[in-house]
C-alpha cells in the first residue's frame, strides 16, 4: 500500500492526503464561502441562470475552480503543505476519471 501512495505522491507533487478534495475541505470551503455570499460579496460567476441560493453557489464556484483558496494540510509530526483549491480539483479530474 505504501508503494501504491509513494507512486501517486510522485506523480502528483501532493505529499500530504489524498490528491483530490475530501469530503470535509469540500464543505469547509462551500460553507465558507456561501457565508461570504451571505453577507454581500460578490460572485465570481455569472448566477443568471442559478438558484439564488448562496450554497449553490459556492458549490458552482467551486466546482468551477474559481476559488482563490489554499488548503493548508498538516501531518502529525507538523509537517504542513499548501495546496491550491484549484490543483486539487484539477487533480481529481485526471487521477481519478475513468
Amino acid at each position: 500500500m505504501h508503494a501504491i501512495l509513494r507512486k501517486l505522491s510522485e506523480m502528483t507533487g501532493i505529499r500530504i492526503g489524498p490528491p483530490k478534495l475530501t469530503r470535509y475541505e469540500k464543505a469547509r470551503i462551500v460553507g465558507a464561502r456561501a457565508l461570504q455570499l451571505s453577507l454581500g460579496a460578490p460572485p465570481l460567476i455569472d448566477v443568471s441562470n442559478l438558484p439564488k441560493d448562496p450554497v449553490i453557489i459556492a458549490m458552482e464556484e467551486l466546482k468551477r475552480g474559481v476559488l482563490p483558496i489554499t488548503i493548508v494540510r498538516t501531518k502529525p509530526n507538523g509537517e504542513k503543505e499548501l495546496i491550491s483549491a484549484k490543483r486539487l480539483l484539477e487533480l481529481e479530474k485526471s487521477v481519478y476519471s475513468f
